[in-house]
């Protein structure tokens, strides 16, 4: 393969629109108010940006490579362009808890220790998920976690995807 297309560009610029993606869900959901109530479902929103433009990155890299992928290109291109977008996402959820919504992570907690209290958990049980939960608020232990969920969402698609659309230079003779 001579004229093997340039990952990088494509890694960052997918990742890029993806981080930007889910800052604009984000966004939206905060702006209507709904943030709170709607944590889960923004995540879950948030996978349908994450499917179309890794499929469409390895799609492209696939067109700049002359038609050929093989499954280890696809794999890194997926996750490299899920990896950018999660340190894009970190930096604007940085931004949000520390200047945009300081009190957000004290809001959450209430939401949560109200839905513990729901569930019928003892004053002692909810003392302590709140302790174990306080503990992975932090940026030390949030950060490293989500980089390394959204690496593997972004592997889980890329397979799929790079199992399907792969098309290797040997394959052709």
């Amino acid at each position: 393969m001579e004229n093997q297309a340039n990952s990088k560009n494509i890694i960052l610029n997918y990742g890029l629109y993806l981080g930007i993606a889910g800052v604009f869900i984000h966004l939206a959901f905060y702006a209507s108010g709904n943030l709170l109530e709607n944590l889960q479902t923004v995540g879950y929103i948030g996978i349908i940006p994450m499917i179309a433009l890794i499929v469409l990155g390895i799609k492209k890299f696939k067109h700049d490579n002359g038609g050929f992928l093989s499954f280890g290109q696809a794999l890194k291109v997926g996750v490299g362009i899920a990896v950018v977008s999660v340190l894009v996402s970190t930096v604007y959820s940085l931004i949000f808890t520390k200047v945009i919504e300081p009190g957000f992570q004290d809001q959450v907690m209430e939401v949560t220790r109200q839905a513990w209290i729901d569930a019928g958990m003892t004053d002692e049980q909810i003392e302590s998920a709140e302790s174990m939960t306080k503990k992975f608020q932090s940026p030390a232990i949030t950060i490293p976690l989500s980089i390394v969920i959204s690496a593997f969402f972004g592997f889980i698609i890329s397979a799929i995807t790079g199992a399907i659309m792969q098309k290797r230079e040997e394959d052709t003779f």
